[in-house]
């Protein structure tokens, strides 16, 4: 007897018995391999160079029965479709052209979808498709960081929506298995799954993790849309599936500023992944971290000394110093040291420029600190107020030393009783236009040329009291400072500082509070009823 013969028996073994387990670990299609799967291509390549020939054999070992017990299953046209794939498949792969077995296996995995789409013994063959996707993804995963081999099929993502990559192929085969395990009713919705809903948020983690990989973001909304209409709630998942698929939905709704929701399925998947599970913790942190920073949660000192943020605490701690203390150059210092990760993590951009909010508040509390001073009387009903005009000298000295000014003599230490005029003396001095009589020494060769994220406004551009203005009138429309401007008079005045105990407290309100909203529902999170 062939092996070829011998091989197609023990699948026909395997449909009887409806054991989609053993099915799976039959139908082994990448290295390392035992040595009768490589004695059967060899036999394939050589008896079966004719397809019809393969057709013919598969068609005589695995016929279709009827009138079967309820526990017995069979083969099917689509099976058996799929069965003549798996063949030439074998006959024809070559492990080491990784194109050419991406293709053939490209189209191994669209036979085995089709198999899976039979109403009565499709569920055989979902086990049989998890290790499949799992095997072109990946391979497409391994091509993807080959562009010597994909350029030959000129498929390079190259960001145009009308071009498709490998990896965006692959996430589309891959969608299909998943839309047909969400459509099967072989269960209820809120009932424990069964059938071919067992295999629902695996393909979603698979498919996700592809089109992050190319940059295909935009794509998930319609799978997260299809999770949330009709998906089993997460919990009746492993902790594995339930991990990942938070994780890329918390990217997701990152990608997309919902920083609220993203911080709440980051900081589950972070709860349910072990400690033990350090690089896990860390590639969630990545991104949990900023959100938070984003959201006014700065990260303590606790989290920081974790083995999992030892690589990212320099990082995260300089930009958390920097927000606290409205510290522009350390902020734009810290930028420009970590630029390449920053890019890499797809974090460059909204930090660079969501962070600025933040920054421009702490600064302005930082000089209401240094310049306001308290009425004498005890019963005055004064309200306190930030004079914008001082909030423009700190910010103007903030800008020449982001274009490389340096101090030219040594900064008083200590506090005099009357800082605020000594301040507005030595820093509007600092911020003027480099005269003798300047605290700010100009940088040899001129003023750093910044780019246009790099500066407060726009690189160089001068500010004007119109910008810190517009700033303060953006940060109270937000709910970041509490009160209101004074057009006339060019002050910001606080609001309830009596029932906060101090003005700080009632004109700077605490981030997390004012941005930090409650959403009793995040699309693509599907919960218990």
């Amino acid at each position: 007897m062939s092996l070829a013969i011998e091989f197609l028996t023990s699948i026909r073994g395997f449909l009887k018995t409806r054991n989609g387990i053993g099915l799976r670990d039959w139908l082994r299609v990448e290295p390392p391999l035992p040595q009768q799967y490589l004695n059967l291509a060899t036999e394939l390549k050589n008896g079966y160079q004719n397809t019809s020939a393969i057709a013919k054999l598969v068609e005589k070992c695995l016929p279709e029965e009827d009138d079967l017990p309820e526990d017995q299953g069979t083969a099917w046209p689509g099976f058996i479709a799929f069965v003549k794939d798996y063949f030439e498949y074998w006959r024809d792969v070559n492990f080491d052209d990784l194109l050419g077995a991406h293709q053939l296996l490209m189209g191994l995995t669209n036979s085995c979808t089709t198999a899976l789409n039979h109403p009565t013994y499709g569920t055989i063959m979902l086990q049989t498709s998890i290790s499949l996707c799992g095997s072109l993804s990946k391979l497409s995963m391994t091509l993807n960081k080959r562009p010597d081999l994909t350029n030959k099929l000129n498929t390079v993502d190259t960001g145009d929506d009308d071009q498709a990559s490998i990896v965006g192929t692959t996430a589309e085969v891959i969608q299909k298995i998943f839309t047909t395990c969400l459509t099967d009713r072989s269960s209820q919705r809120y009932a424990q799954p069964e059938g071919k809903k067992v295999g629902v948020y695996i393909f979603a983690n698979l498919t996700l993790k592809l089109l992050f990989a190319c940059r295909k973001t935009h794509l998930a909304k319609q799978l997260f849309t299809n999770v949330s209409a009709k998906a089993p709630p997460l919990t009746f998942y492993p902790a594995a599936q339930r991990v990942t698929y938070l994780y890329y939905l918390g990217r997701f709704h990152f990608i997309n500023n919902h920083f609220t929701r993203a911080s709440r399925c980051l900081e589950e998947a972070y709860i349910q992944t072990p400690p033990s599970f350090q690089k896990h913790r860390q590639l969630i942190l990545t991104y949990l971290v900023p959100c938070n920073m984003l959201l006014g949660r700065l990260p303590s000192q606790t989290l920081l000394q974790r083995p999992e943020m030892q690589s990212m605490a320099p990082i995260f701690s300089q930009f958390a110093r920097a927000v606290r203390t409205g510290n522009y150059l350390l902020f734009q210092q810290t930028l420009e040291s970590h630029e390449q990760w920053l890019l890499r993590k797809g974090l460059l951009l909204t930090l660079t420029y969501r962070l600025r909010l933040l920054l421009w508040r702490s600064l302005s509390r930082r000089t209401f600190l240094l310049t306001y001073v308290a009425p004498t009387e005890a019963d005055s009903r004064k309200a306190a107020t930030l004079e914008l005009s001082h909030l423009l000298i700190t910010a103007s000295y903030v800008q020449k030393r982001l274009e490389g000014y340096l101090p030219a003599m040594p900064a008083v230490k200590g506090r005099a009783p009357h800082i605020n005029s000594m301040f507005l003396k030595a820093v509007s001095n600092s911020a003027g236009p480099g005269t003798n009589i300047s605290t700010l020494a100009p940088p040899p060769g001129g003023p750093k040329r910044l780019r246009p994220n790099e500066g407060l406004v726009w690189g160089n551009m001068t500010i004007t009291a119109e910008h810190v203005e517009g700033m303060v009138a953006s940060l109270c429309a937000q709910g970041l400072l509490h009160g209101y401007l004074a057009h006339s008079q060019g002050r910001f005045a606080i609001m309830g500082a009596k029932q906060k105990g101090s003005a700080v407290a009632a004109g700077w309100p605490s981030v997390n509070e004012v941005l930090a909203r409650t959403d009793e529902e995040i699309p693509g999170w599907v919960r218990d009823q």
